[in-house]
């Protein structure tokens, strides 16, 4: 045996939502609760790209979306994996989440790795229009299980 195994006790599939201020304040409040969400019900997704990306999708939303109204987080947690959506009142689509990579980002420049972050990080990712502007998301994989030989 190679020491890894799947779950033992399936994840009870679970959700969280929250609203946001949308200001940079709500970037460490979104990481948190990522965190804890997916230790609350021990699932084992990387916890730290989780968090990564959570921030990227939050900061783009704070900074990239007009209006002062809050901004939504939502955590679904199933078996075999999780997925993050971060909800903002505008209905534009987010940059380049979905297309291909034409150029490198400027390694001089301060921004525009978060979204080559999100779908390099990610096992999937994407946009969605909703009734009051717009839901982008990514899921992670759960991880397999090591054990102790």
């Amino acid at each position: 045996m190679n020491g890894i195994t799947v779950h033992d006790h399936p994840v009870e599939p679970a959700s969280w939502r929250i609203a946001l201020p949308h200001t940079a304040a709500a970037v460490p409040v979104a990481r948190a609760l990522v965190r804890s969400a997916l230790a609350e019900v021990g699932h084992t997704a990387d916890r730290d790209t989780a968090e990564l990306l959570t921030a990227e999708l939050v900061a783009n939303a704070v900074e990239h979306t007009a209006g002062r109204g809050p901004i939504e987080l939502v955590v679904e947690v199933r078996a075999t994996g999780c997925q993050v959506e971060v909800h903002d009142p505008d209905p534009s689509p987010p940059g380049h989440l979905t297309r291909p990579v034409i150029e490198t980002p400027d390694v001089w420049q301060e921004g525009g790795r978060g979204l080559l972050l999100i779908r390099s990080l990610s096992s999937s990712c994407g946009h969605r229009p909703t009734p009051s502007g717009k839901a982008v998301w990514f899921t992670l994989p759960a991880l397999p299980v090591r054990r102790r030989a």
